[in-house]
């Protein structure tokens, strides 16, 4: 079946805010896109474990409100908001670092559901550090990964491994290809944001490059 991955990469709208989380400022990397079916299938799609795997990865745990869960060789912590089938927000605890993920679902017509991911940071030093030297597009391009997987499973059906082998997608022509062009366009939307147009190629570039497997740039 055709799956052109160079359009459904455009499909996504990308851009970095100032929030406020807990009461402390915050930076969000946003990523919303348009999916071909009803809102109830979309939330079971993205909240049932036995589904997340065929898109994502698997995940163990409680996914209730209040529940831990862990992403296999991922991110683990908190359900802290769920609101069926519109909203829910959880801890992302990684590497000895705390963030924090929100979902939100909204029709756009009949059988037609906007999905917006904010994944958000405290502005502290180790964010900072990571930010300059890799920009949004450091959890950007995961993310747009993982909303690429997303649109194949609710198109065909098909677990994602299918078509997207992680052993071998990722660094091949088309997985480069739309790797690259992801870490572009979270670099205009750091451009966007504010950043100086250097410093977001510099940290572009640093992103592009883990994510192609290619040399980083001196």
């Amino acid at each position: 079946m055709p799956f052109d991955t160079a359009a459904q990469a455009a499909m996504v709208v990308r851009k970095v805010e100032d929030v406020t989380h807990a009461g402390e400022p915050c930076r969000a990397v946003v990523a919303s896109r348009d999916y071909a079916t009803g809102i109830d299938d979309l939330w079971n799609a993205i909240t049932d474990k036995e589904r997340i795997p065929r898109w994502f990865a698997p995940v163990e745990g409680d996914l209730s409100l209040g529940g831990r869960y862990q992403i296999k060789g991922n991110a683990g912590g908190t359900v802290t908001a769920c609101t069926p089938p519109r909203h829910f927000a959880l801890t992302w605890e990684f590497g000895g670092g705390m963030s924090w993920v929100e979902v939100e679902l909204a029709e756009t017509g009949d059988d037609s559901t906007r999905l917006t991911l904010r994944h958000i940071a405290p502005l502290d030093d180790k964010s900072e550090e990571f930010w300059d030297k890799f920009g949004p597009g450091a959890v950007g391009v995961g993310w747009d990964l993982s909303l690429l997987g997303l649109a194949w499973h609710l198109e065909t059906g098909a677990a994602v491994q299918e078509r997207f082998a992680e052993d071998s997608w990722p660094l091949s022509d088309e997985g480069r290809a739309f790797a690259t062009s992801s870490s572009d366009s979270w670099t205009a939307a750091s451009i966007a944001y504010g950043t100086a147009a250097d410093a977001a190629s510099r940290a572009g570039a640093s992103t592009t490059a883990f994510y192609t497997g290619t040399a980083a740039p001196e």
